[in-house]
């Protein structure tokens, strides 16, 4: 049946469309350029060009944000789901308060402190609040027209052998890495709700794909004085992220995880034996003719990313820095390194307990790591510098991110894979390390 309705499909107007759409979608989150002396993808740049145009405007959008945010589960009542909604949402009306204080500079001196609250709004909320939402934009080009099809087809056989997940999740894996994992998230949600990813895939992908972009790899680069041997940092990391989530895939709790759609019925991946590039071009084909006008493409992916921005800045803010604090002015993570000490001292690695103690530190924030051990040695800032992305989890982002979406994962989940990942991390790197420093 599928070969008689191809020719349906081979119009000069589905052609155009993937052709079209696809390459202005491939330019703007995979082809790095050189602007004013930065190097980085496109949509990089345009968002850094929109800062800079509305410059305290993006303040008041994103404090705009964070205040719907906040006032968004009380509205539609998802604060009663369960204790876990409750509490991120007195998390969501702190994070509001907290940004209302450092937007208008009224506050304790610790909260107005620069490594502080300022950090947090201009370092973290201001460039997600606006990158979200302008992401979306060429988001629909990127995923809405055929690309995502053809290229699922084309690496069907890799993904599904390694971490299985369909072809199509490549996209979102690529994604991340080059442009945000908030972007990469935005994706996966968009792609489970159309039946495209079952519930297991759609964790598989958030936890073990949506780590964070080349470009903040730079700033945790530069903290730890890698830059030197860059290539050497970025190529290892991305080797090391995808090989622990291939293991993570075949433990528990994904493991176990059920392979259900979102609304009962799915979309699956049609394994392709041979004539997989003729195949790719038709499925390519296929979902052009059946894809919505532009103009409604992007209004549904903006919702989506506003709506994700709402319910991920309050909590980045909170949480964010509570975790600052903790670090800082508690002996809390001191005391809980110990649970990573055994192993980081087993396997030898310089300063074991400020590594274990960067390790569990993770959890709160990627970047807070590289702050605990920019001192030590070069060994053991190359592997905790590879652990801050590999690890992916952490409360004050990327959590709160995947809560925001609608792949049901459980936090408890959350933070066993965080944990397991970790561990992994930690065994692989560290001999890599050893040997090529």
């Amino acid at each position: 049946m599928e070969n008689q309705a191809e020719p349906s499909y081979q119009s000069f107007k589905n052609i155009f469309r993937f052709s079209l759409f696809s390459i202005i979608g491939i330019f703007m989150f995979f082809i790095p350029i050189t602007v004013n002396g930065k190097n980085s993808i496109p949509l990089d740049h345009f968002v850094t060009w929109v800062r800079e145009t509305v410059g305290f405007g993006a303040s008041v959008y994103v404090l705009i944000m964070v205040i719907l945010g906040a006032a968004y589960p009380f509205y539609n009542k998802s604060w009663k789901k369960s204790t876990v909604d409750l509490v991120i949402s007195l998390f969501k009306v702190l994070g509001a308060i907290a940004t209302v204080m450092v937007v208008f500079n009224i506050g304790p001196a610790w909260l107005m402190a620069e490594d502080m609250g300022p950090y947090w709004l201009n370092l973290l909320l201001i460039p997600i609040g606006v990158l979200v939402p302008i992401g979306a934009v060429f988001l629909a080009l990127l995923v809405g027209y055929g690309l995502l099809e053809f290229i699922g087809a084309l690496m069907q056989p890799i993904m599904r052998p390694i971490w299985k997940t369909p072809g199509r999740s490549a996209i979102d894996a690529v994604a991340s890495f080059v442009g945000s994992y908030s972007i990469g998230l935005l994706i996966t949600n968009r792609v489970y709700k159309e039946g495209k990813y079952t519930k297991r895939e759609a964790a598989i992908i958030a936890t073990g794909f949506s780590t964070v972009s080349a470009t903040f790899m730079v700033v945790v680069a530069n903290t730890l004085d890698l830059m030197s041997i860059w290539n050497l940092y970025f190529w290892i990391t991305l080797v090391v992220t995808f090989t622990v989530t291939a293991i993570t895939v075949r433990i528990w709790p994904l493991s176990k995880m059920k392979d259900e759609y979102y609304s009962g019925v799915g979309q699956p991946e049609v394994m392709i034996k041979e004539k997989r590039l003729k195949h790719a071009w038709n499925e390519a084909m296929k979902t052009a003719e059946h894809a919505p006008n532009l103009g409604k493409n992007i209004v549904a992916n903006v919702k989506d990313g506003l709506l994700m921005a709402m319910g991920i800045l309050p909590t980045i803010m909170s949480i964010g820095l509570l975790g600052f604090i903790l670090v800082n002015q508690t002996p809390v993570f001191d005391y809980a390194g110990y649970i990573f000490y055994p192993l980081t001292f087993i396997l030898q690695i310089p300063e074991p307990l400020l590594a274990a103690k960067a390790a569990v530190v993770n959890l709160v924030d990627m970047f807070v790591p590289s702050l605990v051990v920019v001192d030590t040695s070069l060994e053991t800032r190359f592997i905790i510098g590879t652990l801050s992305i590999s690890a992916i989890m952490f409360f004050s982002s990327l959590i709160p991110c995947i809560i925001s979406t609608e792949i049901p994962i459980k936090i408890s989940h959350l933070i066993i894979i965080w944990f397991w990942r970790t561990v992994f991390t930690l065994i692989i790197v560290t001999p890599i390390a050893f040997l090529i420093l």
